[in-house]
């Protein structure tokens, strides 16, 4: 799941590009955002949404819930969603990882109390995020057009497919030991309402950043996600950007050499006189 710690590392490592783009919104149409006068209504929605309802609720559940029980409700989230992990790390062909994400779940599921407690993080098996979105990109295909989704937020058209795929690899739709009178579906939309509040509450101190840090907090959210898609994609080793390695270019370095050597040989010359 992701929790408050991945916020701070998205929206703090995009602070810096931020500020040298010039911090403000663009006036040319953006290459990954063909609809964004339609994604900005959409933002917009979800801005009024989470003002008028999440973002209360996330208070109130912050204020009223120790530590100890916010941190198990996120794990516990966490928990089911290396399930999806695992299906994905298959997808991509990742068997060692598959195999340490299998170990996190039988680990946390048992000894972690059904993933309240983080047991395996301390035996050095580490939390990965893989989903079906992912798995498309590792095999070649490309994000789309960037899209803002109702009450679900920043997406792709690759990363839209891959949630509905991903729907289906959850373990919360297979549960059927539910009291009479209720369906799994209850079970989903209960559980889906309290991930979402958690997750909310998580992200009240991290979004104090964007509020400074943003003069257009659309185009600030975009930047955040695209950039965290493609790091995710590429497992933290996005392709280098060829514009930048041509700074450092050795054919550059030579030059600076010769004029070093030039002003050398006039400098002996001058001596010499």
């Amino acid at each position: 799941m992701r929790n408050a710690r991945y916020y701070r590392t998205v929206l703090g490592l995009l602070l810096g590009s931020w500020i040298l783009s010039g911090c403000a919104t663009t006036t040319t149409p953006h290459e990954s955002d063909p609809f964004e006068g339609f994604n900005r209504s959409i933002f917009a929605f979800n801005e009024g949404v989470d003002k008028a309802i999440l973002k209360p609720v996330a208070k109130g559940y912050k204020a009223i819930t120790p530590k100890p029980v916010n941190k198990g409700v996120t794990n516990f989230f966490s928990n089911l969603d290396d399930v999806i992990v695992i299906a994905n790390d298959l997808l991509q062909f990742k068997f060692k990882q598959a195999a340490s994400d299998t170990g996190r779940v039988l680990l946390n599921s048992t000894v972690g109390l059904l993933g309240l407690i983080d047991v395996a993080s301390e035996f050095e098996l580490p939390k990965h995020n893989e989903d079906f979105g992912q798995t498309l990109g590792y095999w070649g295909v490309g994000s789309g057009p960037y899209l803002v989704l109702p009450l679900l937020g920043p997406s792709s058209a690759r990363d839209t497919v891959g949630l509905g795929v991903d729907v289906f690899l959850d373990p919360r739709l297979y549960y059927t030991g539910t009291p009479q009178g209720l369906s799994s579906n209850h079970v989903i939309y209960a559980s889906e309402a309290v991930k979402k509040v958690d997750m909310r509450a998580d992200f009240l101190e991290v979004e104090k950043v964007v509020e400074v840090a943003a003069l257009d907090k659309y185009s600030y959210y975009r930047e955040a996600y695209l950039s965290r898609r493609n790091y995710l994609v590429y497992d933290g080793n996005p392709p280098q950007n060829e514009d930048i390695g041509d700074i450092f270019d050795d054919e550059d370095d030579e030059d600076f050499d010769e004029d070093e050597e030039d002003e050398d040989e006039e400098d002996e010359e001058d001596e010499d006189e």
